[in-house]
């Protein structure tokens, strides 16, 4: 009886962990380039009372054994890297890749992080930076008389400046892929860092085989489905409730011996 308020207490722990995974991806619904998480559910040990085959008799073995579980727990908050809607802002210095890779941004503690969302500014400078004022890399510096400018599909930067009857190239911007893109790690301002399990960034040209492309005025919105994150949360609130009630059963059982016996 006490072994089943304790398996009910983990079952409503790990719910309340997927209902703050579920959450926090319906906070950022509307977040350029998020990418939604799920929660990854895994048993915990199980108490060994017999063991399948165990002998029973003379040419005789028991053919299902008895384990009794201890109950569940969130092993992993899994990101689902799923290519989000392309929507068009007609800015030009919004940019969105369709297809694998990510922007490769230099943070203030002089590591690379690698980023979905492409709103790019203009630094004082005349610099690519994040809204936040980090260097898109590898640097990116804009003309000051620059009239208009072009990102083509394959990174390609080139600018009309004053004065010119034909548009210069200034430079290129590289994408980074991952083996295991689920591997990376988030660290907020829409931004990953490369780990060990992500393994190593390789740094290829858009349209590239196993690149994505570069699309000009445009951003990749959320992965996140409202509905599909409501659907969830209606199920994660039914299982709450009904390890819920598990505790309140095995507490009026235990209620039950304790005035009767």
């Amino acid at each position: 009886m006490d072994a089943s308020l304790w398996i009910a207490k983990t079952g409503l722990e790990a719910q309340q962990s997927r209902m703050s995974v579920i959450s926090n991806n319906l906070a950022n619904v509307n977040t350029m380039g998020f990418k939604r998480d799920r929660a990854v559910f895994e048993d915990l040990l199980y108490q060994n009372v017999r063991q399948p085959g165990a002998v029973t008799a003379n040419n005789s073995e028991a053919p299902t054994g008895m384990m009794i579980g201890t109950g569940t727990r969130i092993v992993s908050t899994e990101k689902l890297h799923t290519q989000g809607n392309l929507v068009t802002t007609e800015n030009a210095l919004d940019v969105a890749i369709d297809g694998a890779g990510y922007f490769q941004v230099l943070r203030p503690d002089n590591t690379i992080g690698y980023s979905r969302d492409g709103s790019f500014k203009l630094s004082s400078q005349g610099k690519l930076v994040t809204a936040n004022g980090y260097l898109l890399q590898p640097e990116i510096t804009i003309p000051a008389d620059a009239q208009s400018i072009t990102i083509g599909a394959d990174g390609t930067i080139s600018v009309m400046q004053y004065g010119q009857n034909a548009a210069s190239t200034i430079g290129n911007v590289q994408i980074a892929t991952f083996v295991n893109p689920a591997g990376l790690q988030a660290v907020g301002e829409n931004m990953y860092l490369e780990s060990g399990a992500s393994g190593a960034a390789q740094l290829m040209t858009p349209t590239q085989t196993g690149a994505g492309r570069l699309v000009q005025g445009a951003l990749e919105a959320s992965n996140v489905n409202v509905v599909e994150e409501m659907v969830n949360m209606i199920e994660t609130q039914r299982a709450y409730e009904v390890n819920s009630k598990a505790i309140s059963s095995a507490d009026q059982m235990l209620k039950f011996v304790n005035q009767n016996l």
